[in-house]
Parts: C-alpha cells; sequence; structure tokens
C-alpha cells in the first residue's frame, strides 16, 4: 500500500531546505519537504518557474540569503561543480552546505517512517528509462507495490510512501549520484558506460567515478549488477570484485551470470524466457536491458516464472523503436528518441532492411559511427537542418538517399518505395536533435505516428 504525498509524515519537522531549480525535479521536491514538515525556500533563475512555485505557495528566496540550511536540493541540471558552478551552490559550498539530489531525501524520508521498502537503481549510458520501466513492469506483475522514477519521471519526490513490502524504482543519472550522501540500494545496476557528460565531470574517469556511486554502501545482503558488453564496464566489473554486495555479470549476446543466448535469456538454472516472444525488446541492447531487469528481480525475490509472461507483456516506452503502425504489410517504427549515431545504430541492427527517415540537428561526428549499419539501408529519406550534411556521408559510401526536408514529406514517400522495392519497415530514427523541426524529440515521433496511421492503400491496389 501506499499513502499520497500530502499525508506524508512530518519527518523533516524542524529541519530547513533550500531548492534550486524548479522544474520537473525541483517543484515537487520543495512541495512535498513542505508536506513533510520542512521549511522549505525555493528560486529559479527563470520568472515563469518562480512564479509557478508561487502560484503553488512554495516561499521565494535565493538560498543564499537563507543563512545556512540543512541542504541545498539543487535539480540535476544545475551544475555544483564542472563546468562552472552555479553562483548559488557555490555560496552553499563555502558555507558547508551539503548539496543533494531529492533522492537521497526519498530515502532518508522512507527510512524515517520506519518502512523497509527496498530501492533499486538503475544507470549505465544508455538503457536506463527502458530497464527501470522494465523492471517496475515486473514487480508489478509479480503483484508487489512498486513505484518506479527519478531521471525516468515522475520526480523521486514525487512518488509516494511504500510500506515494507514496497520496492522502488529509480533511474538515476551521473548529475543525480554525484549528489547521493546515504542512499543505498538494494539492488544496482550499471548497464554501459560510453564516452558522455564529460563537460560536468572533468573526464571519463570522473563520469565512471559518479556512476559506481550506485554502488556505494551496499552490504553482502545487497546485489551490484554490471553489463559487460562494453570495455569499461568489464573494467568496473573486475575492480567491484572486493566489493561485499554479491556481483552479477550481464549481457546481451556474451556469455555471463545472466545473458541472452541468440534470443534465450538464460542463467545457470538454463532458460529464463525466450525474447523473440517481446516485441518491445529488440536487438542486443535490449536483450541486455532484460537481463538486467531478470538479475534485478530475482534479486529482489520475485518468482522466476513470473518473468517471462512479464517481458513478453512489457509495452516498451513512447519513441523508442515503437511500432506505431503497419500499413499494407509495412511496419512503420518510431524511434524518435534517438538523437545521436550510437542510439540510432541500436535501431538499425534490429532489421535486416529498413526505409530509414534521419536527420535534424546532428551531434558531433553525423553518422560516420553508422558505416558498419549502412548496408541495412535501402533508401535514407532526410531531413531537418542538416539534412545534407549527412547526404554528404551517405554518398560517400554508396547509400541511396534523397533530401525531403521534412517529415510529412518522408513519411509518404517512405511507404511508396517500401512498397516498391518489398521492405517491410520504415525506421524513423534521426540520429539528430529535433529542435530546428519541433518543441522535442516527443513532438517528432508524434507526428511521425499520426502520419502514418494515416496512410491509406491507394484504390487500384486492392
Amino acid at each position: 500500500m501506499s499513502i499520497s504525498a500530502l499525508s506524508w509524515p512530518h519527518v523533516f519537522e524542524g529541519q530547513r531546505f533550500a531548492v534550486l531549480g524548479l522544474g520537473q525535479n525541483g517543484l515537487p521536491a520543495a512541495q512535498t519537504l513542505r508536506a513533510m514538515g520542512a521549511d522549505v525556500i525555493a528560486w529559479d533563475d527563470d520568472a515563469a518557474k518562480r512564479g509557478a512555485a508561487q502560484t503553488a505557495g512554495i516561499t521565494l528566496a535565493r538560498p543564499s540569503d537563507s543563512g545556512r540550511p540543512d541542504a541545498l536540493i539543487l535539480s540535476p541540471g544545475i551544475p555544483h561543480c564542472l563546468p562552472t558552478p552555479h553562483p548559488e551552490a557555490a555560496v552553499m559550498i563555502a558555507r558547508g552546505v551539503p548539496i543533494l539530489t531529492d533522492a537521497e531525501l526519498l530515502f532518508r524520508a522512507v527510512r524515517a517512517t520506519g518502512s523497509h521498502a527496498r530501492f533499486a537503481g538503475i544507470t549505465g549510458t544508455n538503457g536506463k528509462s527502458t530497464t527501470t520501466a522494465l523492471l517496475a513492469h515486473i514487480i508489478a506483475q509479480a503483484g508487489l507495490p512498486v513505484a518506479a522514477g527519478g531521471n525516468l519521471g515522475p520526480a523521486a519526490l514525487a512518488l509516494p510512501l511504500l510500506q515494507d513490502d514496497g520496492i522502488y524504482v529509480l533511474e538515476m543519472s551521473s548529475y543525480m549520484l554525484e549528489r547521493i550522501a546515504t542512499m543505498r540500494f538494494d539492488a544496482a545496476v550499471m548497464l554501459n558506460l560510453t564516452h558522455d557528460h564529460i563537460d560536468r565531470h572533468g573526464n571519463m574517469g570522473g563520469y565512471i567515478a559518479a556512476k559506481a556511486a550506485i554502488f556505494a554502501r551496499q552490504t553482502e545482503a545487497d546485489v551490484a549488477v554490471i553489463g559487460i558488453d562494453d570495455v569499461p564496464s568489464c573494467a568496473l566489473a573486475d575492480s567491484i570484485v572486493p566489493h561485499p554486495a554479491r556481483l552479477v555479470r550481464i549481457s546481451g549476446h556474451a556469455k555471463a551470470n545472466i545473458f541472452a543466448d541468440r534470443h534465450i535469456l538464460t542463467d545457470h538454472s538454463g532458460a529464463i524466457a525466450d525474447l523473440s516472444t517481446a516485441p518491445a525488446l529488440r536487438g542486443t541492447h535490449n536483450a541486455q536491458n532484460a537481463a538486467a531487469a531478470a538479475a534485478m528481480a530475482i534479486a529482489l525475490g520475485i518468482d522466476r516464472a513470473t518473468l517471462a509472461p512479464a517481458l513478453a507483456s512489457f509495452a516498451g516506452l513512447p519513441h523508442r523503436q515503437k511500432q506505431v503502425a503497419s500499413v499494407a504489410g509495412i511496419d512503420f517504427i518510431d524511434d524518435s528518441k534517438a538523437t545521436n549515431a550510437d542510439a540510432t545504430a541500436r535501431a538499425l541492427d534490429c532489421f535486416d532492411r529498413v526505409i530509414w527517415i534521419a536527420g535534424g540537428i546532428g551531434k558531433d561526428g553525423g553518422i560516420e559511427a553508422l558505416t558498419p549499419w549502412f548496408n541495412r539501408v535501402e533508401h535514407a529519406l532526410l531531413i531537418g537542418r542538416d539534412a545534407a550534411i549527412f547526404a554528404k556521408t551517405l554518398a560517400a559510401h554508396g547509400v541511396s538517399y534523397e533530401i525531403v526536408d521534412t517529415l510529412d514529406r518522408a513519411v509518404p514517400a517512405g511507404f511508396g518505395i517500401a512498397r516498391q522495392r518489398g521492405i517491410a519497415t520504415v525506421l524513423l530514427s534521426p540520429a539528430a536533435a529535433s529542435f530546428d523541426q519541433f518543441a522535442n524529440y516527443a513532438e517528432r515521433g508524434k507526428q511521425f505516428a499520426t502520419l502514418a496511421q494515416s496512410l491509406t492503400v491507394p484504390a487500384e491496389i486492392h
């Protein structure tokens, strides 16, 4: 069972918190901390966000004007160290005020109520959201109370209080993990480690150290799950061997404690599930996500028999290799969340031949890294600001393409070419950001789905 945020006991009565950043994490944090009896002041450099907080009854003041609060709750996107600390955060550090994330406060609040609800944490460069949602789905299918959020959303402090039988499943970014102090995860996973967020962590070593904080304070009663499908994660798994938690290595394709042997997820006891029956978990990267969720579920005491049907019934997340339409035998796959080449490589790896819709605001390196997958592209339809740059790369590798500029031209063109050439899949996996033509990747994916679902088969082929 759980109770609403407004019913939280006053576990922070007598404590003072400052909240900096009033977006997706900050405003719920301020509201919940106040509901928990704390004295809360909050600030955002954006006047509109300050106005929304004031309307919600939050006291507005700069942290630097609040003396020395018990902690500063800093929204993940606001730096307190690199590349340049926010001025308010710098003042708090100078005063010796701890800089925390809202997930840390959730953990403290749950323990302060006397609840022994367990915490499962998911991190890694890629796959965090899918694995978080998948594990939460498995736990729900097992009939246990579960609350999922964190970096995935909703914010950690927007989650309800769970009792002893409940499980919190939290997606933890490196930005959040560098701001935990007492939090301990009963089950924690590092999915993978690739070059990312170096501006915030200084170098790859700093990034890995921030991520590895997910295993901090674990005991022999806990489990540490680590993917071994990349070199840095393999090294981390080797280095963590003296760690008191039980280590479980996982892989999407290579032998490990839990791994996918082709499409069969297996461990030392034998087959766990046939992933070919799980349409939302295509590809070796999703096989690794499934292995991670299975490892954590088993560690949390979930019956092994629950796993196969739960994996098969997982619906997946929006805009992540999601089938949104099927017209005349042609599937339309929305992978709008793929805003860089690495993410698009994971999508292209799932299909033998595709009509590929790509483009937008390209990242450093463009799509050159996708060269090993170009043989899967029957024809590319390029949209957005950097279509010409993408075209140059495709032309250099002999890939058929055309620049169509906009999604409303790309979708019907893709449908026509797929029918003519007998291709079963039209894939939107842009390998680029969306802000040149859309508010965000979600809006781009929604337009793709709307356009695909409106397609009709010409009368002459009925």
